[in-house]
């Protein structure tokens, strides 16, 4: 196909899971020979990730009326002058600057990427303003779908991995002070209530207090969740069993040091955590909400339970814990089924998102 040119726009200022998914995506773009840019506001996160890497980065604040008025006809001088194919707005704020920009100047293809797991209130930021939708998963696109979308202007583009590299032995287990012989549930995500945190803690209390043996290892921040977690654990007396290790960059060397992944969220568009972590060859475990269940394969790679089924879940982790055979098998069949599917490598985004602008561009012009 022919090389094409991407504006990306991103209102948020953090960078998290969205941030990382759209960093991502313009740089697998950028080496299948397209040109990308960005729209983001100055003091975003991304602002300064995307520049570090060569991108040109355009900046605008979008927050109030009178940034909003302005900011739509500076974008449209930007798309204008850079005569893009493609627009691809993430968030509902700059998909109501960028995207109007958009139609003012005539930009032959808007499209919006849906990243959140819940139903949408209003059309307008996914219908009205661009022209199609990309979501991380099929369960995101089936709440498009219910809401009033049409079914072929909405397509699933799933989000990357790194696939980590091989790891001959963790360092993390020496670091923790844990014993040889230690089974290790761990988890690897944000610190915030909507996570589950607090529910994987109840429901391995009990084992975690029988078993002196088996420990919960949390990885991630996030305030005021950390604090309160760590208050609640002391609560329990848990403090020598559930562990803390704030924000890692190894995740690699962290998934190593588990025998088993456990993330008890409460609400998750597509949950690549679990995908890195069957990756490394781990069994998992994970709530059966949003788009979980399309990151691994129920009674083989790892185990779904009821969202809120504190028995379930304690259940879950108890037969996984029990059995070294089990999660043997369960994590050799998530590091196949991850190589064998491809479906969240990065050579896959970037054919998904090519036949989406492609065959979009011809249906919209």
């Amino acid at each position: 196909m022919r090389p094409l040119r991407i504006l990306h726009a991103e209102a948020a200022t953090g960078f998290g899971g969205q941030e990382g998914r759209i960093f991502k995506e313009m740089c697998a773009m950028r080496a299948a020979g397209h040109h990308l840019e960005a729209l983001c506001q100055p003091h975003a996160k991304l602002t300064t990730r995307l520049r570090d890497e060569g991108f040109q980065v355009h900046t605008l604040p979008m927050d109030g009326l009178r940034n909003y008025v302005r900011g739509v006809w500076q974008t449209r001088a930007i798309l204008r002058a850079g005569r893009f194919d493609v627009l691809n707005t993430h968030s509902r704020r700059d998909t109501l600057l960028a995207g109007v920009a958009a139609r003012l100047a005539g930009t032959p293809l808007i499209v919006r990427t849906r990243h959140l797991a819940v139903r949408p209130k209003s059309l307008l930021a996914y219908t009205w303003v661009p022209h199609c939708v990309t979501t991380v998963s099929e369960h995101v696109r089936r709440l498009l779908i219910e809401r009033g979308a049409a079914p072929d202007r909405v397509a699933t583009v799933y989000s990357p991995i790194a696939l980590p590299p091989p790891v001959a032995q963790s360092t993390l287990r020496a670091e923790l002070r844990l014993p040889d012989a230690a089974v290790v549930v761990g988890c690897v995500a944000v610190l915030r209530e909507k996570k589950g945190h607090r529910a994987l803690i109840d429901a391995m209390a009990g084992l975690l207090r029988q078993r002196p043996d088996v420990f919960l290892v949390l990885v991630g921040d996030g305030s005021p969740t950390f604090e309160a977690l760590q208050a609640y654990v002391h609560s329990l007396g848990l403090q020598a069993k559930v562990l803390f290790t704030g924000r890692r960059n190894d995740i690699a060397n962290v998934l190593a040091a588990f025998d088993l992944f456990a993330l008890a969220t409460e609400q998750e568009a597509s949950g690549t955590v679990f995908v890195e972590a069957a990756a490394a060859g781990l069994p998992v475990i994970g709530t059966d909400v949003g788009g979980v269940a399309e990151m691994l394969h129920d009674g083989v790679t790892g185990l779904l339970v009821p969202l809120h089924d504190q028995t379930a879940l304690a259940d879950a982790i108890q037969a996984l814990v029990d059995d070294p055979a089990r999660r043997r098998a369960m994590g050799q069949a998530g590091q196949r089924a991850v190589h064998e599917e491809g479906r969240f490598t990065l050579d896959a985004l970037v054919r998904n998102t090519e036949q989406c602008y492609t065959q979009w561009l011809k249906e919209v012009s």
